[in-house]
């Protein structure tokens, strides 16, 4: 209710004019609540974009790391495991280099991690809405 215009005015009386405004307009949508038995699919595919946002964070950390060296590009994406060899022996500092050890040890964890998500989501989810994801 805050974000709408003349919105900042707060009783009861006000607020219950506005949401019967709404909801008759068809511009509040019913609420309902989620099935028990889809809780636990729905917060799997949840987490998934969480460490995808994580991975991309790693990976945007290798190569921002690398710029300030003026060295030439990596050349190469890194976001193929296969790839990331040699990487971290391009740094001579041994701060960097164990830090671009960590940060590429990390995305050999996250890899399958990922895959293996992605396939129970799908798997879970075709039980649930197999009309959905039939193809």
């Amino acid at each position: 209710m805050k974000a709408m215009h003349g919105g900042k005015a707060k009783n009861d009386q006000i607020d219950s004019h506005k949401m019967a405004t709404l909801r008759r307009g068809g511009l509040l949508p019913k609420a309902s609540v989620y099935p028990a038995e889809m809780r636990a699919p729905r917060n799997v595919l949840r987490r998934r974009p969480h460490l995808r946002r994580k991975r991309a964070a790693l990976l945007a950390h290798v190569h921002n790391t690398h710029a300030p060296y003026h060295w030439p590009d990596i050349g190469q994406q890194i976001a193929s495991q296969a790839k990331r060899e040699g990487v971290a022996e391009r740094f001579d500092d041994p701060a960097v280099h164990k830090t671009i050890a960590v940060d590429l040890a990390l995305l050999t964890s996250y890899d399958p991690m990922l895959s293996d998500l992605a396939l129970f989501s799908l798997t879970t989810a075709k039980q649930h809405e197999a009309h959905t994801l039939y193809f």
